[in-house]
């Protein structure tokens, strides 16, 4: 998808700049229903004339533009994606242009990765030149019209107010290839000349344009299948943004904190598959790559257990790379180079539990531990995934903590995402639906990028999920805590708890051993077998699949033009106790919960709520995408 196609010719005749800029406003609240910022509009109205105003001066006023390229499974957009045909082959060829407005930009604290730009906010920038690369490394991957053509990619990064060589001398320093080149106004000739080594004007541009927008994706590549080769030999994942932003500023942090014997923390934020995970298994290859001393560790017993099997599958001593919060209450203070906090949002007020020995019992708070145990502590949190009493990583927690030590954070927060076919409007409608932010629910009206479904029956859930399979998705379904919870028969066989009318089916195993066709709990998600059982937030939550099917229990219901929560029909334990969970505090969990449950497909997400009143709701609300 991209907000508009046009050409450099198209663009020059339009009278005034600010008209463009209007026209791609109009098609952003249509396509997306999110108003463009100020920075955005004028990036708009100031760089894209001048990319065209160089393309007719190169002869190339006629090369497709795809204004605001939608990068495929992802929220994150290219400036503008040039389609033509190549000079020399004739065949489809495409350069992703990164635009940006500098006039002067150095090296942060002498990183050739990241980049200080006077007067702009949010500290250290990304090279640009990275940024693009990231972007044609992702198509590659992702597009399949251009598989096993890696000549059919380029990239640049055109710095087009940057007159003065010597403003932006320290940013030539990155390497470049033909993925990522970097010009600035005062190499025009250059760029042109590079411009037209790619590219040919011609009828074909516009077809080279459909065959990339029409371009069958690939199938998403699982971070837990693939979790061995990142750590153990070469990166798996292309980082975009803010991703590649978080490791180099993390990798930056380790270097610094060494030569300086000090200590820096960074936070990491981020919603459901905006790739929190992919960063820390990137960083755990690369520091081991660089000789670090890190680990990796969550509060997760089914994330940690699958990221060990998986990790460790050829080379076991690897799976001693991934712990749990609650290991490091004897931890030598810096004793490590860097700690990975994954899904820091589940760290625990302290690390005692029932099985803790008497002289462990400090009182220390767990967080207290963690920031001790490392130079550059790594925390990756959503605040939003808070859903078991106890848990208390949220970013404000932190901040207050470190500032409590006399310590300083850096922030990173990952606006991009990749979960829900990178549908930012199908996470902002769920957080809407549940009231976990500001606004009234809204219908959903449907976006290209993921489908939603509503059933009638559990029996249809089923169905829909058995056809996604049938044509090679992955798929699990999962409920909210509203039914018992039987251990296994003495045969090994699962009690069918989870029961609607005539339809059941039971809870994912307890054990952590395969049992018949159930794989074992922690690899619910990810091993063969898995859809035979119903998962619940515990086991589901940190994970991903293509399909999604959740049961909402009747814990969750509507009532009143708004959903409201029934106390009396939830069943987890943990929620149990009036005095230690009030009715406030229960409310926002469960709310939660389904948030998670809502928020772990790729491709769609079928819904089904046991109460009828709900399901008619739910169908006045949601506009089908098929």
């Amino acid at each position: 998808m991209t907000l508009l196609r046009t050409s450099a010719n198209h663009i020059a005749g339009i009278a005034h700049p600010d008209s463009l800029a209007e026209r791609l406003l109009e098609q952003m609240l249509f396509s997306t229903g999110r108003r463009a910022s100020t920075a955005e509009q004028k990036s708009w109205s100031r760089s894209l004339p001048i990319l065209a105003r160089d393309l007719i001066e190169a002869g190339l006023g006629e090369v497709e533009m795809l204004i605001e390229y939608h990068l495929p499974l992802t929220s994150q957009r290219a400036d503008v994606v040039l389609a033509g045909t190549h000079p020399d082959t004739g065949a489809p060829s495409y350069v992703v242009v990164e635009l940006k407005q500098w006039s002067s930009a150095y090296r942060y604290e002498d990183n050739p990765d990241l980049v200080e730009v006077p007067g702009m906010p949010g500290g250290p920038k990304l090279h640009p030149v990275a940024q693009v690369k990231g972007y044609c490394d992702y198509l590659a991957d992702f597009a399949k019209a251009l598989a096993d053509r890696p000549d059919a990619l380029a990239g640049m990064a055109y710095l087009h107010n940057a007159t003065d060589p010597t403003m932006v001398a320290d940013l030539r320093s990155f390497p470049t290839d033909v993925t990522g080149r970097l010009f600035t106004a005062a190499d025009r000739a250059d760029m042109f000349t590079f411009l037209r080594s790619r590219l040919t004007t011609g009828s074909a541009g516009h077809s080279a344009g459909d065959t990339l927008m029409r371009s069958a994706v690939a199938p998403s590549q699982q971070l837990l299948k693939v979790a061995a080769a990142e750590v153990r030999d070469r990166p798996q994942f292309h980082l975009l943004g803010s991703q590649q932003l978080a490791v180099d500023l993390v990798l930056h942090a380790v270097e610094h904190a060494r030569a300086a014997d000090g200590k820096r923390i960074i936070i990491v934020t981020g919603g459901p598959g905006s790739g929190k995970s992919v960063i820390a298994l990137s960083l755990v290859g690369e520091l081991a790559r660089r000789g670090r001393t890190v680990l990796h560790a969550t509060g997760s017993r089914s994330f940690t257990q699958t990221l060990r099997k998986v990790a460790g599958h050829r080379a076991p001593r690897v799976r001693e790379m991934f712990k749990y919060f609650n290991q490091f209450m004897t931890a030598e203070r810096n004793g490590l180079d860097v700690l990975i906090l994954d899904e820091a949002h589940r760290i625990r007020e302290t690390s005692v539990d029932r099985y803790t020995k008497a002289e462990l019992r400090t009182g220390r708070p767990q967080i207290d531990e963690l920031i001790a145990a490392a130079r550059v502590p790594v925390f990756l949190l959503d605040e939003h995934q808070v859903v078991r009493p106890g848990e208390m990583g949220s970013l404000e927690q932190i901040q207050q903590h470190a500032r409590s030590l006399g310590l300083e954070t850096q922030h990173v927060h990952l606006g991009e995402q990749f979960r829900c076919g990178g549908s930012e409007e199908y996470l902002l409608w769920v957080k809407r639906l549940l009231g976990l932010i500001d606004g009234d629910p809204y219908e959903w009206k449907g976006d290209p990028q993921f489908q939603v479904r509503v059933a009638e029956s559990p029996h249809e859930v089923e169905h829909l999920l058995t056809k996604q399979i049938e044509n090679g998705y992955s798929a699990r379904m999962t409920a909210g805590y509203c039914w018992p919870w039987s251990d296994a028969r003495r045969d090994g066989t699962l009690v069918a708890d989870v029961t609607v009318g005539d339809w059941a089916r039971p809870w994912n195993s307890k054990s952590d051993r395969r049992i018949g066709d159930a794989p074992p709990a922690p690899l619910w998600a990810t091993e063969d077998g898995g859809f035979d059982q119903v998962g619940c937030v515990y086991t589901a939550q940190g994970f991903e699949y293509d399909w999604n099917g959740v049961i909402l229990g009747p814990d969750l219901v509507w009532r009143d033009d708004k959903f409201t929560t029934v106390r009396a029909a939830n069943r987890d334990p943990d929620f149990k106790n009036r005095t230690r969970i009030p009715d406030a505090r229960f409310d926002t969990l469960v709310r939660n919960v389904y948030k998670v449950l809502l928020t772990r497909g790729m491709v769609g997400t079928v819904i089904y709520s046991t109460d009828q009143q709900t399901r008619d709701a739910l169908r006045s609300l949601i506009h089908e995408s098929r």
